[in-house]
């Protein structure tokens, strides 16, 4: 029935992607991604990989051009502006501002609007979700990188995203951190059931991840 449609339209899906420069293809990427699953894109730095998140999240640099579809939840979103597609996306570095508490980080990620208490519960919520209860007046200069990381999770999960991307988002992490770190993002896309497309050039990042892999050559010459 109707219903069955819509479960199948769940999760991301990369409908004939195909990313140009000077006419020429970077990088061609076919794939559904399921909710709670990760599809692992692996390849040598200078392949194109960060330009593939980049056309997923509207955020694609001029020089490059665009050709296929970007579908989220059923919807095709290839069109819309960043901000309204609903795709979250982790980066190597967590980009917190320095001179704002924790909680006024978080903060800055969500959607404005609705009473202070609320968000301020939300932010207490999802901090504690990651093992962080408590954190919210802390300054993020004192906080480890392990902690950084989950803060910079934090604020990409208040955003509500229907997807998550992870640009070598464990790459700057020790190897114990990054055990730790990457099962806690992997547990929470499954807990919620989001998409994940994790770009990375560590082979046990995408053994972790345990979805589909997909190795990117280089397609353009030089």
């Amino acid at each position: 029935g109707a219903t069955e449609e819509v479960c199948m339209t769940k999760g991301l899906i990369l409908r004939n992607v195909c990313i140009l420069r000077d006419g020429s293809p970077l990088i061609e990427v076919d794939s559904t991604i399921q909710p709670g699953e990760v599809l692992t894109v692996m390849g040598p730095s200078g392949v194109g990989k960060s330009t593939l998140l980049a056309y997923i999240t509207g955020t694609l640099p001029a020089v490059f051009k665009g050709m296929g579809e970007v579908l989220l939840d059923g919807i095709d979103v290839t069109g819309l502006p960043a901000h309204k597609r609903h795709i979250g996306i982790l980066f190597q570095d967590d980009l917190l501002f320095p001179h704002m508490s924790v909680g006024a980080n978080l903060a800055f990620g969500m959607e404005k609007g609705g009473k202070k208490a609320e968000r301020l519960t939300a932010i207490e919520d999802a901090l504690a979700e990651v093992g962080l209860g408590g954190y919210s007046d802390r300054d993020p200069a004192t906080l480890s990188g392990g902690q950084r990381a989950r803060v910079a999770l934090v604020r990409m999960l208040l955003s509500n995203p229907n997807a998550l991307l992870l640009d070598e988002a464990f790459s700057r992490l020790d190897a114990e951190l990054r055990v730790q770190v990457r099962e806690l993002v992997f547990g929470v896309a499954k807990k919620r059931g989001l998409p994940v497309l994790m770009v990375t050039h560590d082979a046990e990042d995408a053994q972790a991840a345990g979805g589909e892999i997909i190795e990117l050559q280089s397609l353009s010459k030089g």
